[in-house]
């Protein structure tokens, strides 16, 4: 099990009911009427996490999004818009860790 999936299981077991309430508000915003679909709505949770640093936000991201059925292009597309808006920087990160979610080489020389 990775370090995501063991901080949620300790918040699961010892925050039963902040855990509950949470995954419940989640539900509601992602299941419930709204015009954004499915795809689209990771790829921007994929933006937000990228543009404010989260790193293991933009994890889970890249991981639910490609669930989803988003594409690795489409990933890395939500992935570059964040560059002018929250900065190359932030988006060079981000951009870091879609290659290590995709397990591409990042030691290669071409």
């Amino acid at each position: 099990m990775d370090v995501i999936q063991e901080n949620l299981q300790y918040l699961m077991e010892r925050h039963k009911d902040v855990y509950e309430a949470y995954t419940n508000y989640g539900k509601i915003i992602h299941e419930k009427e709204g015009p954004i679909e499915e795809k689209n709505r990771w790829l921007i949770k994929i933006s937000i996490s990228a543009s404010l640093g989260y790193s293991y936000a933009l994890k889970t991201h890249i991981w639910k999004a490609s669930k989803a059925g988003c594409t690795r292009d489409e990933i890395e597309h939500a992935i570059l818009l964040v560059a002018p808006s929250a900065g190359f920087p932030r988006m060079m990160e981000a951009l870091l860790i879609l290659r290590n979610e995709f397990d591409e080489d990042l030691n290669r020389k071409d």
